[in-house]
């Protein structure tokens, strides 16, 4: 049954032109197409922004919070993601971003990368105690964290039980804003600043907790030009605003939370295809010799997120760069994890890719996937609108495909069809036997 909830990944149907480069691209296998027009499978979808990245004509975009919605809030509260500094050329100064969040209308500036330093020591903790089962992976990533409970469940006890950091940013930043203003929860407004559309599912939606403190999210790339203009205009003397060090900034680039562990025996993985891979050797057993993956399903990291506006690799560099200016790290936990930084319920298993409930009748259904999919090519073109010639068996058990989608077997029928009206429209003629030509009446 499809879980309802939003999603941030959306299509255009008007601007699709029915071409196959989405659904070959998605690691869900969540996209089909039917009528000339691509469709979303949402019970599948994990909003990775795959298809936005690769769709070659803008069929794919991002439903993400505007940032006039924060206006409806008494205090405003921006929580910037580390990704957002490498957006700029030649910074060495994050208090320049976060005054320009200032000048832009924002009462406070919460950086997540603070909160991700602390998400690292407890982190550390728990890998010292032992108690998770190794390797450890990261749960940052929320399209990754989807990814496992949709195609890979046996996974979710690796899982590491801790929000996100830009979650724990919003917990911390209005229990802040209420002391400091004497505000309620509901007049304080937490607007994330994200890379990425999986991040506003994120917090439309949240795992490992019931509810979100997370009440704006708004893209990169509407609040760059907006906070451009209000960086050039502020004075030479900046107010000290930046509370993050190297180690928080680092998480938004590949590999900077693994290095943040201080453990040796470490992964660091990023894009979609290069996830799967690692995942799947997850699963067989081979990297039982890790100590913590940490997985990213944009290319370099959330620099290379869809909703960002340089080039990741750029960015990530510039983040590098931006790092040494900095402290190692500004936050640390006093004593122990706070309860706020926990899950505080189970991610569950999302069994979208169940072909039945009962067993038995699941084994009927893939029984008959099998014959049909020995039927088929096997040359996974996509013509039938499926990623595979297995898709589209399953599509076809499921009832929604016919077999003759596939445009090989409905060549062969079509021929065998032409061959029994050939043989019926000759069949009252002489037929010449081998060796003996039949002469006109």
């Amino acid at each position: 049954m499809e879980e309802q909830y939003f999603h941030s990944v959306t299509l255009n149907p008007d601007a699709c032109k029915g071409c196959i480069t989405c659904v070959k691209r998605c690691p869900t296998e969540a996209i089909r197409v039917r009528g000339g027009k691509a469709h979303i499978l949402r019970d599948r979808c994990i909003d990775c922004g795959e298809c936005i990245r690769v769709c070659p004509h803008h069929a794919k975009r991002a439903v993400t919070d505007r940032l006039a919605g924060m206006e409806r809030f008494r205090w405003k509260i921006a929580l910037p993601a580390p990704a957002l500094y490498g957006q700029f050329n030649n910074l060495d100064d994050v208090d320049l971003v976060l005054g320009g969040l200032i000048a832009m209308g924002f009462d406070q500036v919460f950086e997540v990368a603070a909160a991700a330093e602390l998400v690292s020591d407890a982190t550390r903790l728990l890998l010292s105690q032992g108690l998770l089962e190794r390797p450890v992976i990261s749960s940052a990533c929320p399209a990754v964290l989807r990814l496992i409970r949709v195609r890979f469940p046996q996974l979710l006890g690796n899982v590491l039980p801790l929000q996100a950091p830009v979650e724990l940013a919003a917990r911390i930043a209005k229990r802040q804003a209420a002391r400091r203003t004497g505000l309620s929860p509901a007049e304080i407004g937490c607007v994330f600043i994200s890379p990425c559309p999986a991040k506003v599912t994120a917090a439309k939606h949240p795992l490992g907790t019931a509810r979100s403190d997370i009440d704006l999210v708004v893209s990169v790339s509407e609040v760059y030009p907006h906070l451009l203009g209000t960086m050039k205009a502020l004075p030479a003397t900046l107010q000290e605003l930046a509370a993050a060090g190297k180690t928080g900034i680092g998480w938004g680039r590949s590999g900077g939370e693994a290095a943040a562990t201080l453990h040796e025996r470490y992964l660091a993985a990023d894009g979609i295809e290069n996830v799967i891979r690692v995942l799947e050797d997850m699963e067989d057993e081979k990297l039982r010799g890790l100590d913590f993956v940490e997985l990213d399903a944009c290319a370099s990291g959330c620099v290379g997120g869809v909703l960002t506006i340089e080039n990741p690799y750029v960015a990530a560099a510039r983040l590098k760069r931006l790092g040494r200016y900095r402290p190692v790290s500004c936050n640390h936990l006093e004593d122990a994890i706070p309860p706020e930084a926990k899950w505080d319920r189970e991610v569950p298993f999302a069994p979208v890719m169940q072909l039945d409930p009962d067993p038995l009748r699941a084994m009927e259904m893939l029984s008959k996937m099998s014959e049909i999919e020995e039927r088929l090519p096997g040359l996974d073109c996509g013509s039938c609108g499926a990623p595979s010639c297995r898709a589209l068996a399953e599509d076809i058990v499921r009832g929604y495909a016919a077999e003759d989608s596939c445009i090989y077997v409905l060549k062969e029928k079509l021929e065998a069809v032409m061959e029994t009206m050939m043989a019926e429209s000759f069949g009252e003629k002489p037929r010449a036997e081998e060796g003996e030509e039949v002469s006109p009446q």
